[in-house]
This record gives structure tokens, C-alpha cells and sequence, in this order.
């Protein structure tokens, strides 16, 4: 836990790379060697890079000299922005965050939205 609150420590923006709007939830996660402070988070991992954190001109390295710890928000295919009767239809995984509630230094929260509580639509 200790490398995610790092992580949180130097952020300046979060910065979306698709409209959060037709998301209920993300999945938040953290890459502890990024080269860079500012640049897009590269995204080698299954899914879809939405979103990542953008640290302080200043922020440290992390163990490594010259490689980073940033926030990484991201979604699979069968999560429910993709298939809304899926999987996670009235479920969320364990590492979802409601993307309204992310802010640089903020850890992102699993809401009732996040967690695919009907609304009062249905």
C-alpha cells in the first residue's frame, strides 16, 4: 500500500483519454515503472487505457532512478461500459472506481453507481 499512496503524493492532473460520462466505473491501478513524470502512462496490460495521473514537475523517481509511480485508469471488454448485461452487469471487480470520484491525489471510491446498483430507471 505503501507505493500507492506514493503514488497519490505528487499527482498535479488526471488526465481522461475518453469521456467519463459512459462510465460507471474504472479500474484503477498503479505502473511503478513509468519513464516519465507528464507523458501518457504506456499501457501494455489487457483492455483499454481511459485515463492516467500526471505527476509534479518535481515528483522522485520511485526505487528505480528515472522511472515513476503513476495512477493508471483502464477497462476491459467485458466490463459493463462495454457489454451493460455482462458479467458485471450489478457487480464491479475489485480494483473499479467511480471516475467522478478521481481527483489528482485522491483515491478513486466505489460507489453505489460503481457497483451497479439499479437506478431509479429500471
Amino acid at each position: 500500500m505503501g507505493e500507492n499512496l506514493r503514488a497519490l503524493e505528487y499527482e498535479d492532473d488526471i488526465v481522461w483519454t475518453e469521456d467519463i460520462e459512459s462510465f460507471d466505473y474504472v479500474r484503477q491501478s498503479v505502473e511503478l515503472s513509468v519513464s516519465t513524470r507528464r507523458h501518457p502512462v504506456p499501457w501494455s496490460g489487457h483492455g483499454r487505457r481511459v485515463g492516467y495521473a500526471v505527476l509534479r514537475p518535481d515528483a522522485p523517481s520511485g526505487e528505480v532512478p528515472g522511472k515513476f509511480i503513476r495512477r493508471v485508469f483502464w477497462v476491459k471488454e467485458y466490463d459493463r461500459s462495454e457489454q451493460p448485461n455482462g458479467t458485471y452487469k450489478r457487480s464491479a471487480p475489485s480494483e473499479a472506481v467511480d471516475p467522478r470520484t478521481v481527483v489528482p491525489g485522491v483515491w478513486g471510491e466505489l460507489t453505489l453507481r460503481a457497483k451497479g446498483a439499479p437506478s431509479s430507471d429500471d
